[in-house]
């Protein structure tokens, strides 16, 4: 496993259906090595505080995998930051992580968080407005994390994956229960002894007196 690309992006406007926004979706590659703390990547912006960033949202991950099921499915090759990733990995699955999950990327400590829930600012991103639909369908959503060790991270440094706790929910999991119409009471009680991020926590815990009556 190592890092394929390391992300950054500065404030832009894009046309969301009838608005315009200002985001830092539009991400790029940088060269030669980026600062990582508890708030995220250094020269990297996030304008929408209110579902993006803080320290259990610091970091935003997706794999190669990921990327090459993809361009399969679309018939085109994507740049890196093509999703508003901060960091791009080779050698793991998104939906098959789980809360928790430490990943080393050199001398920076990443945890697991949350999925990645879309949004129209990703389909005006990739300039198509059944896009938020079809990432729901094709289930790849990438993971947020916080930053548990602060350092810089750079192209080619080598990832390494450290087990999740037993019985840590998945990534794909939470993402599934985000679009679900019924949820398991249970397991959404045993979800909360994880280290989901507090965003997370808080519709998991919505969920959860909905299904109960409260």
């Amino acid at each position: 496993m190592k890092i394929i690309s390391v992300n950054v992006g500065q404030p832009t406007a894009l046309q969301v259906g009838e608005r315009t926004v200002v985001t830092g979706i539009r991400k790029h590659p940088v060269p030669g090595r980026v600062r990582v703390d508890e708030q995220g990547l250094e020269g990297d912006r996030i304008m929408n505080r209110r579902y993006h960033g803080g320290p259990d949202q610091a970091v935003y991950v997706y794999t190669r995998e990921d990327y090459d099921a993809w361009e399969e499915r679309l018939g085109r090759t994507l740049e890196p930051g093509a999703f508003g990733e901060n960091v791009l990995i080779s050698g793991a699955e998104s939906a098959e992580v789980r809360i928790g999950e430490r990943f080393t990327l050199g001398e920076v400590v990443l945890e697991a968080t949350a999925p990645r829930i879309p949004c129209g600012t990703l389909g005006a991103r990739m300039e198509d407005a059944g896009f938020v639909k079809r990432f729901v369908q094709v289930r790849r959503p990438g993971f947020y994390a916080r930053v548990l060790t602060p350092g810089e991270i750079g192209k080619g440094d080598p990832v390494t994956r450290i087990p999740a706790p037993d019985g840590a929910p998945s990534i794909g999991e939470l993402f599934d229960a985000d679009f679900a119409k019924d949820r398991d009471p249970a397991a959404l009680r045993a979800w909360l002894a994880f280290p989901l991020g507090q965003r997370q926590r808080k519709d998991v815990e919505k969920w959860l007196a909905k299904g109960e009556g409260v």
